[in-house]
């Protein structure tokens, strides 16, 4: 597979009719020296044309993850993502370490993960919008970080291989888990290790829900695994070390509408007489967190 020519190619989504307003309002963004903190809101404090900056940002929705505060603009996304950071940030060191961060939306995880100062830092997602809406706040944190508009099958045919990987939110949308495990698998150096997050079901056996139609009204879920299902995922993908490090529910507080987004939020995929339950009558979303560990053979 040619990367570089895939890369290329890829550049010229940026043209694209509905892209291409939103990248010229970009080009207007003034060259300004900002204070960033990398905080649960990461916050760009500058001398800013308060109404450009509003304007901008409005044009870029949806925004899924956040938060940030460029100037006195609040972006209020719709996932809260410095909750799911927190629960997880104990338990990896990216200090000079090669990382990336597949599906990496509008980077938010990775303008976190420069506190922790990793050698590299790429992130993979094919999404031109989010890819613009992380050039917006980079304008102003001027980071390293690499994004590229690639997605996980590429990642074994990338020029680097990486010493972590995060891989959060994206498993249960792929169609054949274990081939996108391979492909975590083959992008890692070494003793890497990959931190995954994923939906799963309450259970004791090894067995996976398979939505008909949908899955808390999203239509590409295809599977939603027991954990020890998704343990036997993992080791037919050729993970020596599997280790469950947090579970969790998700709930309104984390993931709810604002005014940055278009359309629906968990409130509308619940059963409104219960919230245990899906709107299609499944289990209600539930998240656990693991690392899987490439041992050297």
């Amino acid at each position: 597979m040619d990367i570089q020519k895939i890369k290329e190619d890829r550049k010229k989504w940026m043209s694209w009719k509905n892209i291409a307003p939103l990248r010229e309002a970009l080009e207007k963004l003034p060259q300004v020296e900002a204070k960033i903190t990398l905080d649960d809101v990461v916050q760009i404090e500058a001398p800013l044309d308060e109404e450009q900056i509003h304007t901008t940002a409005k044009l870029l929705m949806p925004w899924r993850k956040g938060p940030f505060q460029v100037g006195n603009t609040f972006i209020d996304s719709e996932w809260k993502s410095n909750i799911k950071y927190n629960l997880i940030c104990k338990h990896f060191d990216l200090k000079d370490k090669k990382v990336a961060d597949i599906g990496c939306n509008n980077g938010y995880y990775m303008f976190k993960m420069l506190e922790d100062e990793p050698k590299l830092l790429v992130g993979f997602d094919p999404s031109p919008l989010y890819k613009t809406q992380f050039d917006f706040i980079n304008h102003f944190v001027k980071s390293d970080i690499v994004y590229e508009l690639l997605g996980v099958e590429h990642l074994e045919f990338y020029d680097e291989k990486f010493d972590t990987i995060f891989c959060l939110g994206v498993l249960y949308h792929r169609s054949d888990p274990v081939a996108m495990l391979k492909s975590l698998y083959r992008g890692l150096e070494n003793q890497g290790e990959v931190i995954l997050d994923t939906f799963y079901i309450d259970g004791k056996e090894e067995m996976a829900l398979c939505p008909e139609s949908s899955y808390s009204k999203i239509p590409n879920i295809y599977f939603v695994p027991t954990i020890k299902a998704l343990k036997n995922w993992c080791l037919r993908a050729g993970f020596n070390e599997f280790e469950v490090l947090e579970t969790s529910i998700t709930d309104e507080g984390e993931q709810r509408k604002t005014e940055w987004i278009e359309g629906q939020s968990l409130e509308d995929f619940l059963d409104p007489q219960d919230k245990t339950k899906t709107v299609e009558g499944y289990p209600a979303p539930q998240r656990v967190y693991v690392r899987l560990i490439k041992d050297k053979k």
